[in-house]
């Protein structure tokens, strides 16, 4: 295919591939016109505190459109306040004939109530009018009002936490809200919360910020009852799309002359070209635009009716081409929009084949026919990259496949700037690795031969004491793994955490540069338990200072062994397809891969902690990159190594303890075992931190006598 020393602008390294059952039941409605998603979070609709994590194009829209009609109806709530990101969402929430698929009451908001049709841009010198808009709906007997973030924050500065009592507040795109006393909409959540006289539907496709701030503090987020619809039951359950691959592509030189290497004019695609303050950009976006419509073939001029560009390629088609980097017309770029918008054309496939766009055609952008989400250079933040696999992430007539490509420039060898490149692979990686973990299969973690769960199918000999045991739920797409030692958690929360929030672990985790960068490129010298015991274990205790010693633990093992065993299982495919025996078909693919894994061995927690959890991503990035490039980011890692910090030797101390537990003796610092010789350096280092600590102390009283 290409020369196997030099991979570098040849080809694309798909580093996920899911391929689903289609079993068509995500899109199958019931008598009240609900998709399962929607069922799922109409059962919870009694709920004061309602959280829904639910992928792109599940629906959470109109399940919100179903609690809301009910709370407003049979809970004596007086009105639903909708709030979302951007005005363009607000569409999202347009009437709705719900009566007419079987459901209750109709959605319908008054046209002065939608303030995302209103003109006027959100900010405070322009949204006065848009304030006293919703002051004026408050005190009327009208029900539903959409109006932005923006909108809604600069409205409850103005009239007041209690002016909403009794109502209400419903927040799209849940994962622009944070904890941090900084962010505004976040602080008034919390005060809405602590009044405790409101509801609250919060809705998210991400499943986390993108910037690692959690979105809300743990007190506050216990109030909420979370559902969660999987990315894997959704794309298990669609009636078309099949398959979906995500990678990531590394080229050198201009991005634009390795473009065509990855861009299929075949395929119904949005590129997303870089910031202009990327270092991928080349600092004109018109001009990048230009060279990629060049790239493509010959421009024929611009269509009259919906300024898109027509494009001859070299077979003789004719490619329709949306331009939305342009903005030096708005009337011309509003051309493009609205013919991009046009309800009359969604369901017409050539209508548009390409998008090129820097800012927009991500969050809530709905273009059922995209099969390839194109994105040059890293984005800033993991929550975005989500979002744009979500364009492409539609099911439509006749679409099998779709995929995602990252392009990234390839720390070369002679470059300056080789721990910024390294920073950006880092994040793709990230990235990729994260999207593996929201697409697998929830897993159930229990100890060995607790017995077999209900709704879970264990082959054809069943269920076996002592047997490597694996049970699957087709309903749910969950997996059941018995785990040798495996420690559960003891509180509510906890358990909650390990059933619902895992990924959110593991997302901390993946941004933990540290974890990364030594678990990728300075493999020799980091033992996987400095990342799977001492790193993951760091972040868990942050996370969740309040919970005890044990369910720390607890969710530290649970989350660790799904990142790992989903690692595994695709390296175990990985192997199986090299060596030419790889039969994984079909929505078992993973299914398989686990099984491989498990069932060599018995597992426990200790096997688990002893895997590095980036060895798959390694195997990868070894065959994507470079040898050159990659020795040379390995030498600027492994150049970083510095001494044991004293929170990290603490933490080995505590380790120490524990094996002086279970063997009746401290770590030996010569062990041959380089785990237990680590934790003997930590207690050692521990031990120099303290009589530092001493000496200075002594220091003090000496100089104070």
């Amino acid at each position: 295919m290409t020369n196997p020393a030099n991979p570098t602008n040849a080809y694309t390294v798909p580093s996920v591939s899911i391929t689903t059952a289609r079993t068509g039941a995500s899109s199958k409605a019931n008598a009240l016109g609900m998709r399962a998603m929607q069922e799922r979070a109409y059962a919870k609709r009694g709920e004061q505190y309602l959280l829904i994590k639910s992928p792109p194009a599940s629906g959470k829209s109109r399940a919100l459109m179903f609690i809301a009609l009910d709370k407003l109806n049979n809970q004596g709530l007086r009105q639903a306040i909708i709030v979302v990101p951007e005005r363009s969402i607000g569409s999202s929430f347009a009437d709705e004939p719900l009566n007419q698929y079987g459901f209750y009451w109709d959605w319908q908001v008054a046209p002065q109530w939608n303030l995302c049709n209103a003109p006027g841009v959100d900010e405070p010198r322009v949204a006065k009018s848009k304030v006293d808009a919703m002051r004026k709906f408050l005190e009327s007997t009208d029900k539903i009002l959409v109006c932005t973030h923006a909108t809604f924050r600069f409205a409850v500065e103005e009239l007041g936490i209690a002016a909403f009592d009794n109502r209400l507040i419903a927040i799209d795109e849940f994962h622009h809200v944070s904890s941090n006393p900084d962010n505004k909409l976040g602080s008034q959540l919390g005060a809405f919360i602590t009044r405790d006289k409101v509801h609250l539907v919060a809705m998210t496709g991400s499943y986390f910020r993108g910037d690692s701030e959690a979105v809300l503090g743990p007190t506050d987020e216990a109030r909420f009852e979370t559902i969660t619809y999987t990315y894997y039951e959704q794309l298990n359950g669609y009636q078309w799309l099949k398959s979906l691959d995500i990678g990531y592509f590394f080229y050198t030189g201009p991005y634009v002359d390795a473009i065509t290497k990855v861009l299929d004019p075949a395929l119904k695609t949005i590129v997303h070209i870089p910031n202009v303050n990327a270092r991928e950009s080349l600092k004109d976006k018109e001009r990048e635009v230009n060279e990629i419509l060049h790239g493509l073939g010959e421009w024929k001029g611009v269509d009259p009716a919906t300024g898109f560009h027509l494009v001859q390629t070299s077979d003789g088609c004719t490619l329709k081409v949306a331009d939305l980097v342009d903005d030096s017309d708005p009337a011309k770029r509003s051309k493009v929009l609205t013919a991009l918008k046009d309800p009359a054309q969604k369901n017409d496939r050539d209508h548009v084949d390409i998008i090129i766009a820097l800012g927009m055609a991500k969050e809530g952008f709905d273009w059922i026919w995209c099969e390839h989400a194109l994105t040059i250079g890293y984005r800033s933040s993991l929550t975005e990259i989500v979002q744009i696999i979500g364009r492409a992430t539609r099911d439509a007539e006749g679409k099998e496949r779709s995929r995602f490509t990252n392009l990234i420039a390839e720390p070369a060898a002679e470059q300056a700037a080789v721990a910024e490149a390294v920073n950006d692979m880092l994040k793709a990686i990230s990235a990729s690795l994260l999207m593996e973990q929201v697409l697998a299969p929830r897993y159930e973690f229990t100890p060995k031969n607790i017995g077999p769960k209900e709704g879970f199918n264990y082959g054809e000999e069943g269920y076996k004491d002592g047997g490597h045991n694996i049970g699957v739920n087709t309903d749910t797409g969950q997996i059941h793994v018995e785990i040798n030692g495996l420690v559960t958690p003891q509180s509510p929360e906890a358990t909650r955490i390990c059933k619902e929030d895992l990924n959110e672990v593991v997302t901390s985790f993946l941004q933990d540069k540290t974890a990364l960068e030594r678990g990728l490129f300075d493999k020799e010298n980091t033992l996987p338990e400095e990342l799977t015991q001492l790193r993951m274990g760091k972040i868990v205790r942050e996370r969740y200072p309040d919970l005890s010693d044990i369910d720390q633990e607890a969710i530290r093992q649970h989350a660790i062994a799904a990142m790992n065993i989903t690692q595994q299982a695709k390296l175990a495919l990985a192997q199986a397809d090299a060596n030419g025996s790889g039969t994984a078909q079909g929505s078992t693919a993973l299914l398989d891969g686990v099984r491989k894994f498990v069932n060599v061995r018995d597992l426990d927690i200790d096997l688990i902690d002893r895997i590095n959890p980036f060895d798959a991503a390694y195997a990868v990035l070894a065959k994507a990159m470079d040898e050159k490039s990659l020795r040379q980011v390995q030498a600027s890692i492994a150049a970083k190594k510095v001494s044991i910090p004293e929170d990290e030797a603490r933490e080995l101390a505590k380790r120490a303890l524990q094996f002086k537990n279970e063997r009746g003796r401290l770590p030996d610092i010569n062990s041959a075992d380089a785990w237990e010789k680590r934790m003997a350096e930590g207690v050692a280092a521990l031990a120099r931190y303290r009589a530092q600590a001493k000496a200075a102390q002594a220091q003090r009283k000496s100089g104070n006598g």
